[in-house]
């Protein structure tokens, strides 16, 4: 009985020793958007050779969205940010002939809707591209988008190379 009450005596006294101690987690998770530009290069190009088809190409993204439950928007824009250079080729700020234009039609995965028709770049707005509405989010790893786009292949340009900067922004709220 004396090894019993020793035991328990010194379980007791351990017991003692130990201290436990709590913490609440709290977390806000608030919207979010991101987006990747899958395609670096988007080459332009036509089957024509008679100015008959515009030069065409696709643009792949990824986006990444989380709207508020019940006031949350979101949208994705294009702007033409640097307008084709170098001179003597296509233009979207001033083209070389009436008529001539970088127009694009797009596609978003739900949840997003993409815009709808033909859209015409532009190198002084954004246009919108696809929009979300409240309580939107996206799978974890992303949901596909993209742009078609169509240029005029006008005989007034000079041969060459050309490039045009247009760059993407995503917003949630």
């Amino acid at each position: 009985m004396t090894r019993i009450t020793l035991i328990a005596c010194v379980l007791l006294a351990i017991a003692g020793i130990v201290q436990a101690q709590t913490t609440t987690l709290s977390v806000t998770v608030g919207p979010e958007a991101a987006l990747t530009v899958n395609t670096g290069t988007t080459n332009l190009t036509t089957a024509s050779t008679t100015f008959g088809n515009p030069f065409t190409g696709t643009t792949s993204l990824t986006y990444f969205i989380r709207t508020t439950k019940s006031t949350g928007t979101g949208n994705l824009t294009t702007k033409v940010t640097t307008d084709f250079g170098p001179a003597g080729g296509p233009s979207v700020g001033t083209p070389p002939s009436a008529g001539d234009a970088l127009t694009y039609t797009c596609t978003v995965s739900a949840p997003g809707t993409a815009c709808s028709g033909t859209q015409t770049a532009s190198t002084t707005a954004q246009i919108a591209f696809g929009t979300w509405a409240a309580g939107a989010n996206s799978a974890k790893v992303g949901n596909s988008a993209s742009v078609a786009w169509s240029l005029t292949d006008d005989p007034a340009y000079t041969t060459g190379s050309y490039s045009a900067t247009v760059t993407f922004t995503i917003s949630a709220t």
